[in-house]
């Protein structure tokens, strides 16, 4: 698929999404409550929705009712809680990998819902992105629990069905509205869920505060919209690959904030990471050559006979 006019700056609009995800893991691991995954998914979902709300000022109509609520469970509250339990039982390299094989299942789900026939250059992308997250992240010593994989393979899958969903059915409705649903129905879906099992709200302290007001605004509601402006103006299989950013974003925060060592072997493996990405890069469109410059035509002057004197 060519790209369509200014489709580099949605490629970098699409980008703020991964990279603020790829922050929010260490804002969660660091500031908020371990013990509470639902309300915390519920809080960074349902003030977040709110918040695009206010701004879209628009209301579900129609059969956007029942569509809000299947892509909040899908894109939202189903989602994140999956993240948190795969997150709490795997090692993160691992989650983040089977995370990273969210680009071809997001191609194939666009080709057989959207028709949109990946490009070898996508699926190259995809293979060469997928390699460096595997190399700067796995290690011969990770260990596998079985639940955590595949409650990993199980937010990856629902995610990107939920994105392509989204991509068919939000055409003609506004990005910020159609995002401001979504957060809002899996906010709402999880809050009796988390007052079930999970008893009274967390307390929350300010740097819990600060880091919960980040995740919300930033990783959540900003990143949410960039996301979906992507998928409108983007091929599925572009985004996806664009979706690499999250774990080398993680890589590279964990190097400077934390002070993790960055091996030759993480290097390679950020430098494959970013040729799978650059591989997506939409096609620019194709201008028809222009003619070259003939012999100009001159139109026969018509002849007059002179009288003889």
């Amino acid at each position: 698929m060519e790209a369509k006019p200014g489709a580099s700056r949605w490629l970098l609009i699409t980008a703020i999404a991964p990279v603020a995800w790829g922050t929010n893991y260490y804002v969660t691991h660091a500031y908020l409550p371990a013990d509470s995954p639902l309300y915390g998914a519920a809080i960074r979902a349902l003030p977040a929705g709110l918040l695009l709300l206010a701004a879209a000022r628009r209301l579900p109509r129609g059969s956007w009712w029942w569509k809000s609520l299947v892509l909040g469970v899908l894109n939202m509250g189903g989602f994140f809680t999956l993240v948190y339990v795969a997150a709490q039982r795997l090692p993160t390299s691992l989650a983040s990998t089977v995370m990273a094989t969210a680009p071809l299942v997001m191609m194939l789900t666009a080709w057989a819902l959207l028709a949109e026939r990946p490009r070898p250059a996508h699926l190259a992308g995809a293979g060469v992105g997928l390699g460096g997250v595997c190399l700067m992240l796995l290690t011969g010593a990770t260990s596998a629990d079985a639940l955590g994989v595949l409650a990993s393979a199980a937010a990856m899958l629902m995610s990107s069905l939920g994105y392509v969903l989204a991509k068919r059915w939000s055409a003609d409705v506004p990005v910020l509205a159609t995002t401001s649903w979504q957060l809002v129905a899996g906010g709402l879906v999880l809050l009796p869920a988390a007052a079930l099992t999970e008893g009274a709200p967390p307390r929350v302290d300010v740097p819990s505060g600060l880091a919960f007001g980040y995740v919300t605004v930033v990783a959540t509601a900003i990143a949410f919209a960039a996301w979906f402006a992507g998928l409108r103006h983007l091929p599925a299989g572009t985004v996806g690959l664009v979706g690499l950013l999250n774990p080398v974003t993680g890589v590279l925060l964990g190097t400077l904030i934390a002070e993790e060592p960055l091996s030759t072997r993480q290097l390679l493996g950020l430098a494959l990471a970013a040729t799978g990405i650059l591989l997506s890069r939409p096609r620019p469109p194709r201008t028809a050559p222009e003619p070259s410059n003939p012999a100009p035509h001159r139109t026969p002057q018509p002849t007059s006979r002179r009288n003889n004197p």
